[in-house]
């Protein structure tokens, strides 16, 4: 069996700024509520390898990882995977962007396994998944639109 996951979002924030803040990877700890730390090990091109370390968890374990990410910013398309699984099998995910008429959509597509040790099966991460892709996103979303807005000139009023 396996693991397959669709969430997305929409962000009301040009398409440049969503893609440059999604893809700022030293900046993830202050974008994601989730992960405490994240060391960049080595980026080559397009491709990033990196280390993600999660706050830890409500039985004090850290989980930490090594990922590989490769940004297509003329497809607007990103590919990663997991280079140290933990206790997945694999774990590929990709994020797409398209503009819309509302804002920019960012969808992410995961597809996993779980190892057969592990101490969760594929549905209980699909489901897990799930659950936190939708309060990522939604933090995501709040923090480049709190963004746009700042960005945003305002008028200027002048009085004669």
């Amino acid at each position: 069996m396996s693991g397959h996951t669709e969430n997305e979002i929409i962000i009301a924030a040009p398409l440049d700024l969503v893609w440059d803040m999604t893809n700022d990877i030293g900046n993830w700890p202050q974008l994601f509520s989730e992960y405490a730390s994240v060391d960049v090990l080595e980026r080559e091109g397009d491709k990033t390898t990196f280390r993600l370390t999660m706050h830890p968890d409500e039985n004090g374990k850290v989980w930490s990882w090594v990922s590989e990410r490769v940004a297509d910013r003329s497809a607007l398309k990103v590919r990663a995977r997991r280079v140290e699984t933990g206790p997945f099998e694999y774990m590929n995910i990709e994020w797409v962007y398209s503009e819309t008429p509302d804002g920019v959509r960012m969808h992410w597509t995961q597809d996993f396994a779980m190892k057969p040790e592990a101490p969760v099966d594929d549905a209980w991460m699909t489901d897990n998944i799930n659950r936190n892709s939708v309060v990522q996103m939604q933090l995501i979303r709040d923090k480049v639109e709190q963004r746009a807005t700042q960005a945003r000139p305002t008028a200027s009023v002048t009085t004669d």
